[in-house]
């Protein structure tokens, strides 16, 4: 039992010790500097409106047709139909392309997306 408590004492001193026998010359670390300030577009410059996509609104009989574009590069089509829930075709490679592949379902399908729930 005495064992045991001296193994205690000595183990709580230890840090104490290990303190005190800290190297000399240390310095402080220096202190973070703040980030640079980002230089954003103010609104309404030439920058800002190319940030913003370009919609075109058609309409093909009853259903409503949104194209939107950035730097004149559509990329997502969106349809509404008279009857029934809008739905999105994107152009998820860049190659303009929205259809769906000819071939397996492994050609990389890409159905419209609807959108099932807005917060």
């Amino acid at each position: 039992m005495h064992r045991f408590t001296l193994a205690l004492l000595l183990s709580s001193a230890l840090p104490v010790a290990a303190q005190s026998s800290a190297p000399k010359g240390l310095r402080p670390v220096p202190e973070v500097p703040e980030p640079p300030e980002l230089a954003l577009p103010s609104p309404g410059s030439e920058d800002d409106a190319s940030l913003e996509p370009q919609v075109t609104i058609t309409r093909r009989g009853e259903d409503k047709i949104e194209e939107y574009r950035i730097n004149g590069r559509l990329y997502m089509i969106k349809v509404t139909p008279r009857i029934g829930l809008p739905y999105y075709l994107i152009d998820n490679f860049g190659d303009g392309t929205f259809a769906t592949g000819t071939g397996g379902l492994d050609q990389g399908i890409r159905p419209p997306m609807w959108v099932i729930q807005q917060f």
